[in-house]
């Protein structure tokens, strides 16, 4: 990465490239892939792709400063607020998502009463005004899905029928088998495992988060839940298989190995 930085530091100096300050047209575009980059670092340092820790704390911290950044620089634009207020309630459950002995946590296993509080009342503050804005786009909406969760006095008290008809809003602005997938887990709550799998099935075979692993770990636990233990397991084995960071690896086959 610093040899590509170099050498594009270089090409600039050598031919001259002017910089300037986008024009109004411009910026609409290119906010939506800074906003995309700044989420993407975080995904990448919230849960990290590989290696022995959940979290890449420097990433999640990079990102964060970015998005404050921006949201200095455009404390109006609703998805910069959005953004901002998405990474802080996710980031919130840090300290909570990993055990003492390094094992990875459900969000129904973690201890509420350790979440970072003021940054989930921040996260409020930013959606509340974003939604006040007008219609809100992909990152608001993630905000406002997260924000349900965190908010909840339990796992099992969230508002589940709430949390669908936000995702069904995102899967309208932000039509991705990845939010499709991810709706599936509330739907489950609300129309039951069998309605969910039937779902997940159907981006199983649409081939679309082929190498994908929580779509293998979404249908185990459903699977799970059916009663049917020996499906549930190579679900399992198929999800464990295809991800390379050892706490979610460790977490997979703690889940394989209770089913015996």
């Amino acid at each position: 990465m610093a040899a590509r930085i170099t050498r594009a530091k270089k090409r600039i100096v050598g031919t001259g490239i002017a910089f300037r300050m986008p024009r109004s047209a411009e910026l609409p575009d290119r906010l939506r892939a800074v906003l995309g980059v700044v989420h993407l670092l975080f995904t990448t340092g919230h849960t990290a792709p590989s290696g022995a820790s959940l979290v890449r704390s420097d990433l999640v911290e990079r990102s964060l400063h970015l998005a404050r950044m921006l949201h200095e620089l455009m404390p109006d634009e609703p998805e910069v607020r959005g953004l901002l207020a998405l990474l802080l309630v996710t980031d919130a459950r840090r300290a909570t998502r990993v055990s003492a002995e390094g094992r990875l946590l459900r969000l129904e296993e973690q201890d509420r009463s350790r979440w970072d509080h003021a940054a989930m009342v921040e996260a409020e503050g930013l959606i509340v005004g974003a939604l006040r804005s007008g219609a809100p786009g992909r990152y608001v909406l993630q905000a406002a899905i997260a924000s349900l969760y965190a908010e909840a006095p339990s796992y099992d008290q969230t508002d589940w029928p709430q949390v669908v008809t936000l995702y069904d809003r995102l899967l309208e602005v932000w039509p991705t088998p990845v939010v499709a997938l991810n709706r599936t887990v509330p739907l489950a709550r609300v129309a039951g495992p069998a309605v969910a799998l039937t779902e997940v099935e159907a981006l199983e075979r649409a081939g679309q988060l082929t190498g994908y692993h929580y779509l293998p770990a979404v249908k185990a636990d459903l699977l799970v839940r059916l009663g049917r233990p020996a499906e549930a397991a190579a679900a399992y084995e198929q999800a464990r298989d295809l991800t390379e960071n050892a706490a979610e690896r460790d977490f997979l086959s703690e889940r394989l190995a209770s089913l015996g």
